[in-house]
């Protein structure tokens, strides 16, 4: 495989609630297949080490200290292999909602803690995390959101501005399709590459992996699809990007920020809701 091909594992399974050791091992198998398929850095569903499943308190989770998580990172150094490890992890008060990137050296070079929390519903429950975060990962730039992130533009935004090159996206969800479309946009909008890993189910599923590429060099459009799997299927699938070709195409093409008019963008900073907005 081509040095610049980034490929990225994702995996559509759901996690056994409650039975960290359980999913723990499992994590683990996938990691094996992962390296054996070549792949550069395994991409799991939101909360796979512990389930998603709340309530839940900030007594009853993992930290990054966790037997759990040192497994994982053994795992990732006798393989050089990474990995989005995701799970609810202590907070300051409550628990949140956090994926870890640990790299092929098992050691981990990111933390982040969901801020688009789902208050509306169980997450209630949960912390927000207070920032997006960027890491260089074996040369690649890579940026995390998870799940409801999704919905707001600023998430995959933001991290373009800090320079992402590509966005990872732990998910645990149904309704997809508005979802795909989102994420189909948010690629094509900040010209990053876009991975989201959902387990599978009725209405659910549909992990996917689009390419910023939405024009190819004479202009005319080309499909960024790389990959989107069906709802009910557990497997484990692999997307590849050619991290050379998506940089000539950042490079070159008029998205991103390159002509954003941001003194028109005050707004977007106000922290008023009103109607019909008020909850």
């Amino acid at each position: 495989m081509s040095k610049s091909i980034f490929r990225v594992a994702i995996l559509q399974e759901c996690a056994a609630v409650g039975d960290f050791e359980k999913n723990t091992t499992r994590i683990i198998q996938e990691m094996e297949q992962a390296k054996d398929n070549q792949a550069d850095i395994l991409l799991l569903p939101e909360c796979f080490i512990t389930g998603y499943s709340m309530p839940i308190l900030n007594s009853e989770v993992i930290d990054e200290d966790s037997i759990h998580i040192k497994r994982i990172r053994d795992k990732a150094m006798e393989l050089k292999i990474g990995v989005v490890a995701t799970a609810f992890f202590k907070g300051n008060e409550k628990a949140r909602n956090t994926a870890l990137v640990i790299d092929k050296q098992g050691k981990i070079i990111m933390r982040y803690d969901k801020v688009h929390t789902c208050d509306f519903a169980d997450e209630r429950c949960l912390e927000s995390g207070e920032e997006f975060n960027v890491c260089e990962f074996d040369g690649v730039k890579i940026g995390i959101m998870i799940c409801y992130d999704r919905e707001y533009p600023e998430s995959a935004r933001i991290l373009m501005l800090k320079g992402a090159e590509l966005i990872l996206v732990p998910n645990d969800c149904a309704s997809m399709l508005p979802r795909l479309k989102a994420l189909y946009t948010r690629a094509y909008e900040n010209m990053v590459g876009i991975v989201m890993s959902n387990p599978p189910g009725d209405n659910c599923g549909n992990s996917c992996a689009y390419s910023p590429i939405c024009w190819d060099e004479n202009g005319m459009c080309v499909d960024n699809t790389i990959l989107l799997a069906d709802d009910k299927t557990s497997s484990l699938y692999f997307a590849d990007f050619d991290i050379e070709k998506l940089r000539e195409y950042r490079n070159r093409e008029m998205l991103g920020n390159t002509f954003r008019k941001v003194k028109a963008y005050g707004k977007l900073l106000d922290t008023d809701i009103s109607e019909p907005f008020i909850r």
